[in-house]
């Protein structure tokens, strides 16, 4: 007597054969899907509420305060070798941002984010950060900077890469030049050139 086919594949075979069948047809729904791009939808930039766009230019004093009891810039992990650079090191920043270069001139806001030395041969660091401003119109706004700032350099370009509140969909760089550095202390005053394209 002749036994059925089915009968003679091993039962473990049978199962991977049963899982494959089963993740083909969901291949083949997903594939099938993606030409509906359900997920996505063109919009009128009317309905976001966006207008002309428009260039801005922000100038502002960061203060990075690494000494007192209070710093506004506090490393969080050490440089893991002996480089002269520090490679490796991070400090996380709550920096006030200032109309002068005063501290106690008016506060615009505050820089907030991290920096790290991200360079084995030269002094440079690698910035991430949100200017997030606290006056007038732009209260609650914030713009943001991701870029390599090569600190000995006169002037440094970042990026910005985008933002929040009246700064959706900004882009743009900033322009930073050391106004003043205390090599006692490690504080340091930069200048900020900010110029954005936002609506």
């Amino acid at each position: 007597m002749q036994v059925p086919t089915m009968a003679r594949i091993p039962p473990i075979f049978a199962t991977q054969l049963i899982v494959l069948s089963l993740l083909s047809s969901f291949a083949l729904i997903l594939v099938q899907g993606e030409d509906n791009h359900d997920f996505v939808r063109a919009m009128d930039r009317d309905l976001l509420g966006l207008k002309k766009e428009k260039l801005s230019h922000f100038r502002l004093y960061w203060h990075d305060i690494v000494s007192g009891k209070n710093p506004s810039s506090i490393g969080v992990v050490k440089s893991p070798g002996n480089s002269s650079t520090f490679f490796g090191a991070v400090s996380m920043i709550d920096n006030p941002l200032t109309e002068k270069p005063e501290l106690s001139s008016k506060l615009l806001g505050r820089a907030q984010g991290f920096y790290a030395l991200a360079s084995q041969h030269e002094f440079a660091l690698l910035m991430a950060m949100n200017f997030h401003f606290v006056q007038g119109k732009y209260n609650g706004s914030t713009i943001t900077v991701l870029g390599r700032n090569q600190v000995f350099n006169e002037v440094r370009e970042m990026p910005v890469i985008g933002g929040s509140g009246l700064f959706r969909f900004a882009r743009g760089y900033v322009e930073a030049r050391t106004h003043t550095f205390t090599p006692s202390t490690g504080d340091a005053i930069v200048e900020y050139n900010c110029y954005v394209l936002h609506y």
